[in-house]
């Protein structure tokens, strides 16, 4: 009993899951009209997201597509789909999981249901404005941030009342050990607002002077991407492997690893895109000092992730869950190496101001943080509605198309980019030929726009069906095959 009690004690992760069912159930009912909330925004705006990203792939290639209306035009629509992409779906789908998680992991049931609900609904009206604003011309041209100045405030007011909820709900947490997702999930919710007034302070209300706007833009985007949204997603996949595989993470040492040194190195990334330009050699070389040091965590959490699979990658023939989790996963070590690569000069030389970076971006936020939340809500909805997703074809569907998707327009930006960027780089090359090399590249970007609506469409209609309880009650979870054993935390 003395040496199970040390072991529990320096190795956190190896204590089992505490919560009787009713226990669990009465948590998942606390949650379900905020999350669903969340979830069901989010999925809203996926689809407007999409749509405009697949009018905006096809005007790089026929730059008269809807020409006669100036709200459509490539300069409005482009950030547009962006902040669609980013404030509408991935942050409210990102809020979403991290409230089930964070009510889950403190052991207690959500505290002020009502305080979210109203967040919900500010969230959505500050989009919808920013959106609208961004398409009648108010755009304030800063990437990440063009949302325009009235929608901001909005935002603020409701991201306060999330986080202020966040603290008082691992405040009154049950004692017992803080599990690695909810180091990241708290992380991520004191994270958030720093960097988000520091860039409206530094960019949009008293304006530093100068090329400094450049570098604090891409602080921003970089660290929204690092700082807010990684952390959620990692937090869901050190909770979704080990709870669908019914055994612990592999090591809780690694875990503290990757958590200290994504804290201390990615906070420094960002300015490396900016090689080349008038800007102190020190705050470049730190930063890309930093990329390259960010190797450090995303192998850790690489090797934490493998070891806890080992020996059950069978699991992912069965579960959807595991199986947008695990992709996440491996886009996440992908996509993080790939920037670390981009940090060095030589290689940012040939990359920078062509469609790599572009590829580069859409496997972090998609290929990485939408699958993983992807898998997370398969898992969670059917805790939260008491009826069991309708058709195991139909995710299937859902994740072939969204995997196909991704692969194809990242592989066709990322080869497209590179033969871009060498062309721009030689001299007997000019400017339209380099255009040239990348078009077919764009044309296959846009046929992978079709593929991910259609993945997006299905998740839609999935989702619906579960909220209204449409089709025959299922005795069991909608799996791919039956799985050869059915792990007891499900």
């Amino acid at each position: 009993m003395k040496s199970q009690s040390l072991l529990t004690s320096i190795h956190p992760a190896t204590v089992p899951d505490s919560l009787a069912s009713h226990e669990r159930a009465e948590i998942d009912a606390s949650t379900r009209g905020p999350v669903l909330l969340f979830f069901g925004c989010s999925v809203f705006w996926l689809l407007v997201g999409s749509l405009l990203g697949l009018v905006a792939a096809w005007k790089m290639t026929h730059p008269g597509l809807l020409d006669s209306m100036a709200w459509l035009t490539f300069g409005r629509i482009r950030p547009a789909h962006l902040n669609v992409v980013v404030y509408g779906w991935a942050f409210q789908a990102g809020i979403g999981v991290a409230l089930w998680l964070m009510a889950r992991l403190c052991r207690i049931p959500l505290l002020h249901a009502k305080l979210l609900v109203s967040a919900t609904l500010f969230w959505n009206l500050g989009v919808l404005i920013g959106v609208l604003g961004i398409l009648a011309g108010d755009s304030r041209s800063v990437e990440w941030l063009e949302l325009p100045g009235y929608a901001t405030p909005i935002l603020f007011l409701a991201y306060a009342c999330i986080g202020v909820w966040a603290v008082i709900m691992f405040r009154y947490r049950r004692p017992g050990h803080v599990y690695v997702s909810q180091w990241y999930l708290l992380a991520a919710f004191l994270w958030f607002p720093w960097l988000y007034a520091t860039a409206n302070i530094l960019l949009i209300w008293q304006p530093v002077q100068g090329s400094a706007q450049g570098a604090v833009n891409w602080w921003f985007a970089r660290n929204v991407l690092g700082l807010w949204l990684t952390p959620i997603g990692l937090a869901s996949a050190f909770y979704m492997i080990p709870k669908v595989l019914g055994r612990p993470i592999h090591s809780y040492y690694l875990s503290l690893l990757g958590f200290w040194a994504l804290a201390l190195f990615y906070s420094w990334n960002g300015m490396h895109h900016l090689i080349g330009g008038p800007f102190p050699a020190w705050m470049i070389s730190a930063s890309v000092v930093a990329s390259i040091l960010m190797i450090i965590p995303v192998i850790t959490v690489a090797i934490n992730h493998h070891m806890t699979m080992k020996g059950h990658f069978e699991a992912l023939k069965w579960s959807p869950t595991l199986r947008f989790t695990v992709f996440g996963a491996m886009a996440y070590t992908v996509v993080s190496l790939q920037g670390c690569l981009m940090a060095i000069p030589s290689l940012n030389t040939i990359t920078h101001f062509t469609d790599y970076t572009i590829g580069h971006a859409h496997l972090g936020l998609y290929g990485f943080f939408s699958m993983m939340m992807f898998g997370a809500i398969y898992y969670i909805v059917p805790r939260l509605v008491g009826w069991e997703w309708p058709s195991a074809t139909m995710i299937r569907w859902h994740f072939w198309l969204a995997a196909t998707g991704v692969l194809l327009m990242v592989g066709a930006l990322t080869i497209g980019g590179l033969l871009q960027g060498l062309a721009l780089y030689d001299p007997k090359v000019s400017f339209q030929s380099s255009l040239d090399f990348a078009t077919p590249f764009r044309w296959v970007r846009g046929i992978s726009g079709f593929l991910l609506l259609a993945g997006h469409l299905v998740f839609a209609c999935l989702f619906v069906q579960m909220l209204l309880k449409i089709g025959h009650r299922r005795t069991g979870p909608a799996l791919f095959t039956e799985s050869k054993t059915e792990a007891a935390s499900l």
